[in-house]
């Protein structure tokens, strides 16, 4: 389905947007998920079920347990992926 990790990250990058009004500016892979883009727990769990429609896989809540920025996810859908 991706890829690469570059494709991870833009529709990553489409998805904070459409979900939660993030600026398309301020997404970089160093952008950190609460600092910079104010998402919460709460997102990160609205996220993680919209990844997981993307991706056609679960994603165990335990992944996402070390995620900071936006290269974390993109780090964690990669794992996802390879373990199919």
């Amino acid at each position: 389905m991706f890829e690469n990790r570059e494709a991870i990250f833009s529709k990553l990058k489409e998805i904070l947007v459409e979900m939660f009004e993030a600026e398309e500016a301020d997404i970089s892979e160093d952008a950190h998920l609460s600092d910079d883009l104010d998402i919460d727990s709460i997102d990160a769990v609205d996220l993680i079920v919209r990844l997981k429609e993307l991706t056609g896989r679960k994603i165990a809540p335990e992944e996402f347990k070390n995620v900071r920025t936006v290269g974390d996810v993109v780090t964690a859908i990669e794992k996802v992926m390879a373990e199919s």
